[in-house]
């Protein structure tokens, strides 16, 4: 078994803290700290390169309300790949975020009600662009996962082929932050209906989420984010890095 994949640690953001919600409702919240560059530090001392950040009052009001924090985050570690998702729905609020030092902008509910936007911010901003898709049965969930648009996820992931979307987070609504394991059988069948690498996002909860993650990586699965197994230690980011290293490379 040969390739790679990336475990990413995730910074939720709700009124200024870093936070942990249940299948998206943010009156399920639970905070993990109150200091946004703090907690960023800790994942690059565990040696992350790469950092998923989420905006989630800016998701809900379809504007950047944390968006202080991300600026802080990015200028605190300038080496570090900080991708962030949570209302950004015009080219200028991404522009703003790319200027900031933001390695990626996650394009979501902009995305599906305006496929036309994708291809344009890839055409601006070559290689800053991903595109955040949120399922529930299938089907993409929009405004901070408070509605289903009756899309199907495959179709849609399909229609961004050849725009040069760097990525697509895939997360599986009625499995995030439910410690439940993520959905590797959708989070495969998304990817190997693409040629974009695809980030499965939801429930990862323990190292064996982590084989999991290995076995579906020949399917074009690049990575999982990580959040609430991270902050309440079922997973230790630097020991789950290597296994998934170690496994894919047949050690």
């Amino acid at each position: 078994m040969t390739g790679s994949v990336q475990l990413v640690p995730a910074i939720d953001l709700k009124d200024g803290n870093c936070v942990r919600l249940k299948q998206g409702r943010m009156e399920d919240d639970t905070i993990f700290s109150d200091d946004v560059v703090a907690t960023a530090e800790r994942w690059v001392e565990a040696g992350t390169g790469r950092l998923h950040m989420v905006d989630l009052n800016g998701a809900f009001a379809g504007v950047p309300k944390n968006a202080e924090a991300v600026h802080a985050v990015c200028k605190a570690f300038p080496d570090l790949d900080v991708q962030i998702g949570g209302g950004i729905r015009t080219a200028e609020i991404a522009e703003h975020y790319i200027r900031a030092g933001v390695r990626w902008v996650i394009i979501g509910t902009q995305a599906v009600v305006d496929p036309e936007f994708v291809a344009h911010l890839c055409s601006e901003w070559p290689g800053k662009v991903m595109v955040g898709l949120d399922a529930r049965d299938g089907k993409v969930a929009v405004n901070g996962w408070a509605e289903d648009s009756g899309i199907d996820a495959v179709e849609l992931a399909r229609s961004f082929e050849g725009n040069g979307v760097s990525g697509i987070v895939y997360t599986d609504i009625s499995r995030d932050g439910m410690m439940q394991g993520f959905n590797a059988q959708a989070t495969a069948a998304l990817a190997e209906s693409i040629s974009i690498p695809v980030f499965a996002s939801g429930g990862v909860s323990d190292y064996t989420d982590v084989d999991r993650l290995c076995d579906i990586a020949a399917s074009g699965v690049a990575g999982a984010i990580v959040g609430r197994a991270l902050y309440e230690g079922t997973i230790d980011l630097a020991e789950a890095q290597q296994r998934a290293s170690q496994r894919l490379a047949g050690n």
